[in-house]
Parts: C-alpha cells; sequence; structure tokens
C-alpha cells in the first residue's frame, strides 16, 4: 500500500507551484467551441470590451439587428498615410506621457477616448476637444475611424538629428489592445526598459510592413453614417 506523508515544509506545493501549467484553450464567449489562435474578435459596445468568437458566431451576429445590435465585427484592414502624419505640435496638445497612444470612438459615450500603455494595461486620458478637432482637420485617417471597432495608434519617434515624427496607422482596435497587452508584460522600470523598447519597435515595424495607402489617397475620405457627432458639433 503506497502512503503518501504529509509535507509540512511546504516544498511539495512550491514544486507543484513552479510547474508552468498548460495554458487553458480560448472558448467562443456565446456557445463555448474552443478556438484556435488567430480566432476572431467582436466588440461589445455595450462595455466597450472585446470577445472572442468562432467564425458561425460571428456570422449570426453580423446580420443586422442580430444580438440587439451591441456587437459589432472588427474589419481587417491596417492603414498608414505617411503624407499627413499628425504633426509633432499635436502631441504636446495630446499630453501624452509615453511614446503611444491610441484614439477610438465610443459610440456609447457620443466621444472619442484616448488611451496610451502603461504597466497597469491600457490608460484612458482626456481627449481635449480642441486637439481632436485638429487631428480631424489634418489626418484622414482619423476623419475615417469606425466607432468602436477601429482605433488610430499614434507613435512618436525621434531621429539621429533631433527631429520628431508621429506615425499614425488606422488599425483594427484588438491590434492596439495586443499592444498594451504586450507592454504590459514588458514593462521594467519608469520608462518600460530595453525589452519593451525593442518590442514596440518590432511592432510598429511589422504594421509599418502590413499597411495599405488608404483608399482613394489623395481624395477627402469617405462619410461614414454611423458616427457619432463630434463633441461641441
Amino acid at each position: 500500500m503506497n502512503v503518501r506523508r504529509l509535507d509540512r515544509t511546504g516544498t511539495g506545493v512550491l514544486r507543484a507551484l513552479r510547474a508552468p501549467a498548460p495554458p487553458r484553450p480560448e472558448r467562443c464567449a456565446f456557445c463555448g467551441t474552443g478556438l484556435a489562435p488567430g480566432h476572431r474578435h467582436l466588440a461589445d459596445t455595450a462595455d466597450r470590451a472585446l470577445v472572442c468568437s468562432c467564425p458561425p458566431c460571428a456570422l449570426l451576429l453580423e446580420r443586422p439587428g442580430a444580438g440587439g445590435g451591441r456587437y459589432r465585427a472588427l474589419p481587417g484592414r491596417v492603414v498608414a498615410d505617411p503624407g499627413q502624419d499628425p504633426d509633432p505640435g499635436l502631441w504636446a496638445e495630446l499630453r501624452i506621457p509615453v511614446s503611444t497612444a491610441f484614439v477610438l470612438r465610443d459610440s456609447a459615450l457620443g466621444r472619442p477616448v484616448l488611451c496610451y500603455p502603461s504597466p497597469a494595461g491600457a490608460t484612458e486620458s482626456e481627449l481635449d476637444d480642441r486637439a481632436w478637432r485638429r487631428l480631424l482637420a489634418a489626418n484622414r485617417l482619423a476623419a475615417a475611424l469606425r466607432p468602436d471597432v477601429e482605433a488610430l495608434l499614434l507613435h512618436r519617434t525621434r531621429d539621429p538629428a533631433g527631429g520628431e515624427r508621429t506615425a499614425g496607422y488606422l488599425v483594427p482596435v484588438d491590434r492596439a489592445y495586443e499592444l498594451v497587452g504586450r507592454m504590459r508584460l514588458l514593462w521594467r522600470g519608469f520608462d518600460g526598459g530595453a525589452e519593451a523598447r525593442a518590442a514596440l519597435d518590432a511592432f510598429f515595424a511589422a504594421l509599418a510592413a502590413e499597411a495599405a495607402p488608404p483608399p482613394g489617397a489623395g481624395a477627402a475620405p469617405p462619410h461614414e453614417p454611423d458616427q457619432p457627432e463630434e463633441p461641441g458639433a
């Protein structure tokens, strides 16, 4: 007969805690089906959240009126417009303490929201109405931003001569939160540390390689009928 003795030192417990647990498979939030890596997300417009979905449930919820219109599928486009990057002075108006931030249009709040990565995750900052209107006037990616499902991702860099540039990318909102998750995982010290900065550079290099020019470049941005009115309009 095998007898297990009680380990009062806790050594066995510590050994068990050190062994990494296998990752739990992600499941569809609606039907519970197991999901493969790279699965789709839907935007929950009521809670400003992302939910995992299998393809059948995503297709069902994309139908007009399904789910009371609460869930919206994320588009797949990544768009850059280097000729219309925000000017460096805008960054000071936005009052962002780090080199990266993103703007999304929250249809439930009826206004744009500014967020940036931090050790605690996505930190929300009040978006000055004047700065937002200036961004809208100068950058067609901001004007084409689809509510709830896309983010305008802004990244400020400095060249060796000391000049500044702020690049803008229109991305599905889950890509913006993916970056936030990476930074939260890697952040060290006050400024993030070398590993976090390297991951940030790699993320934006891949994004720049993937990005397409805006449709109808050189023309005015298309009207988005489902965008909420701007604050103070």
